[in-house]
């Protein structure tokens, strides 16, 4: 049963009759409820629901983050449903229904600021990634402030690691400490730059697939 949350000239939250009320970006939004269908999906329906199976699990992971990087990016839908969208279209790589992730396109951040230039990676030492990074002299936006936040996905594992506080984008370094199990595993590693206060973001940057020492 749905209910007005400040009388009948307020919000409707949940169903009444074929109507559902929620709440998207403090907007509330009224729709109809789907119909059931008795007949057997099709077998492109299959394939939608295997990729979008693929991209909601891995996505999950790091679904605080996804809050953060797709925050503006579609005002008409939620961070993870705008991300979700995005790396069904950009992401999906394979023939059905054997679908993979193609790690170099997926995102985890769309936004306005600047990407780092010259950004180099390196395995110097035990479970460890060291990285290099010149700040962008072009017209986009970017602050020294900016926080750059470094995404590791190990496959083999299905885990992902971030960098936590990390650096800041004029410290042009960061070493970045991996779980000691990570040695000799081949990892994807992807950049983004978060504004001082959240509220910009970077494209996300992928920098390379690497076995970690």
């Amino acid at each position: 049963m749905g209910k007005l949350t400040g009388g009948i000239d307020y919000d409707m939250i949940g169903r009444t009759g074929n109507h559902v009320g929620r709440r998207v970006k403090g907007v509330n939004i009224i729709s109809m409820r789907p119909a059931k269908s008795n007949r057997p999906p099709t077998q492109l329906q299959l394939n939608q629901r295997i990729q979008f199976g693929l991209i909601t699990s891995w996505l999950s992971w790091i679904s605080s983050f996804i809050k953060i990087g797709f925050q503006n990016y579609d005002a008409d839908k939620s961070p993870m449903n705008a991300a979700v969208g995005y790396n069904l279209e950009k992401a999906i790589t394979g023939v059905a229904p054997n679908y993979t992730i193609d790690y170099e396109k997926a995102a985890f951040s769309r936004g306005v600021l600047a990407k780092a230039m010259n950004l180099v990676m390196a395995t110097t030492e035990d479970a460890q990634l060291d990285f290099t990074w010149e700040v962008s002299t072009n017209s986009m936006p970017g602050a020294a402030t900016d926080k750059a936040v470094f995404i590791v996905y190990n496959p083999s594992k299905q885990e992902f690691v971030m960098s936590g506080t990390g650096p800041v984008r004029s410290t042009l370094s960061y070493d970045m400490a991996l779980p000691s199990n990570f040695s000799g595993d081949n990892v994807q590693v992807w950049m983004v730059f978060v504004s001082a206060d959240g509220k910009k973001v970077s494209d996300t940057q992928f920098i390379a697939a690497t076995v970690v020492q």
